[in-house]
């Protein structure tokens, strides 16, 4: 599971490190309208992985009863 985790942070940096501008569009598999940059692309991870976090953080609460103060 953690191998697969650092293979896709990996694969993720070689996308980042190719893009000189981060106002240049981001990679996308398939045309869905206008192309997001880069820089909204990582904007856009940066709040899924707040909020994929948070979902785990409260399963956790849930399991355990530690809140994390």
């Amino acid at each position: 599971m953690f191998a697969d985790y650092r293979e896709t942070i990996e694969q993720a940096n070689q996308v980042i490190d190719a893009c000189p501008d981060l106002a240049l569009p981001g990679p996308r598999p398939r045309p869905l309208g206008p192309d997001p940059s880069m820089r909204q692309v990582l904007a856009h991870m940066i709040e899924e992985t707040g909020r994929q976090a948070g979902h785990a953080d409260i399963l956790r609460e849930q399991l355990d009863g530690s809140t994390g103060r």
